[in-house]
């Protein structure tokens, strides 16, 4: 996962090791063992996509968010990929998530001396 920043030592080392798979070369390896082998051995490939990534998508090909997400779910399974999920829903979750906490900090800021301030962040890699 060459974008991530390890801005915030967020992940232990187990962790880290799985996500160090998660790169372009091993995906391509993947799907290169795939067309090879028999579908009863194939790996099972998902990807993820995040809300900021459609718009570009959109943008550059001028299409809509809807169809931009249409076209690059297409292209990623006829590339063998077997899942594609979008990430939306879970940001949302976090978004309400964080914004439900700060409120109770922020309702409990003269009962608490350390309820705020508050940090959050999103991973930006």
């Amino acid at each position: 996962l060459s974008d991530c920043l390890a801005c915030d030592s967020c992940m232990t080392l187990e962790e880290g090791a799985r996500v160090f798979q998660q790169n372009q070369k091993e995906f391509f390896r993947i799907l290169n063992l795939n067309k090879k082998c028999d579908t009863s051995k194939h790996k099972v490939l998902a990807v993820s996509l995040c809300p900021q990534s459609l718009p570009y998508f959109a943008v550059k090909f001028n299409l809509s968010v809807n169809e931009a997400a249409k076209r690059l779910c297409g292209f990623l399974k006829s590339l063998g990929v077997h899942y594609v999920f979008d990430t939306t829903i879970a940001a949302d979750f976090s978004i309400l998530e964080s914004q439900r906490e700060f409120v109770q900090r922020y309702q409990r800021r003269n009962q608490e001396e350390h309820a705020l301030p508050m940090f959050a962040s999103a991973c930006p890699g």
